[in-house]
């Protein structure tokens, strides 16, 4: 394939034997080159350092630990993370909620059931009272049989979006565009809502700290990549944009 990292060649069996494990990416043979070139470059660094290691991966930690820095979080970043992003940090939200579900099937693709959805959400606009009526009508989802009603859902219980939307909508309130998530698309109506409390900072504190630590983590190390890969001699591929998962 000609690509080589500060002069030495990248030999087709590694990117062969990398294939596998990148097949999720979206262009796994390209994923499967910019790993193995960047764990090149890696190892090149850890070989220039002295920095020893049992395998490949143990080298690689040595040499993280070694060479990338970061700062300590402290009490006011914690604090300010928490005061900034206060639905993150309650409990006991519930909100009582219905949808009709239009399902993606090989006989009912996206662009059709989009056109019926848009249809029926148009339809609640004008008359909301048929809610019950058109989720028995047209709902996939089992909730349609009791006019597409879910009950009462608290924070975390359905997909992420679908989560999002739900507690950003005001009782009663019909969301005013339909929702995609993997099941298909929804028309969502928030119901009765219950609120919950703010959870002290005191009790989400250490779980700030880490999550800003591995935050910092991961900026650091994506800084230390950035420099050594603009630092070697990489040949027969351009590693811009590439996402690996030794940075996750």
């Amino acid at each position: 394939m000609g690509i080589a990292v500060n002069g030495v060649d990248i030999d087709d069996s590694a990117i062969e034997a990398e294939l596998p494990h990148q097949a999720q990416a979206d262009n796994p043979l390209r994923q499967a080159v910019h790993e193995v070139v960047l764990r090149t470059v890696l190892l090149q660094e850890a070989e220039r350092l002295g920095i020893a290691g049992e395998d490949d991966d143990q080298r690689i930690e040595a040499l993280f630990a070694q060479e990338v820095t970061v700062p300590e979080t402290d009490e006011d970043s914690c604090l300010r993370y928490y005061l900034s992003q206060p639905q993150r940090f309650r409990s006991g939200d519930l909100v009582e909620a219905r949808h009709i579900l239009f399902q993606v099937t090989p006989a009912a693709p996206l662009e059709l059931l989009r056109q019926t959805a848009e249809l029926i959400l148009a339809e609640l606009q004008a008359r909301p009272e048929r809610f019950e009526e058109l989720a028995r009508e047209y709902s996939n989802c089992p909730s349609g049989a009791v006019g597409g009603s879910l009950g009462q859902l608290a924070r975390g219980q359905c997909v992420p979006e679908f989560d999002e939307l739900l507690f950003r909508l005001q009782p009663g309130e019909l969301a005013g565009r339909l929702l995609e998530t993997r099941f298909g698309l929804h028309i969502v109506q928030a119901r009765r809502r219950v609120e919950g409390e703010v959870v002290p900072f005191s009790a989400v504190h250490a779980q700030i700290a880490d999550e800003l630590r591995r935050q910092s983590w991961q900026r650091a190390l994506h800084q230390y990549l950035h420099i050594l890969v603009g630092r070697a001699d990489i040949a027969g591929v351009e590693l811009e944009g590439a996402q690996s998962p030794l940075v996750q």
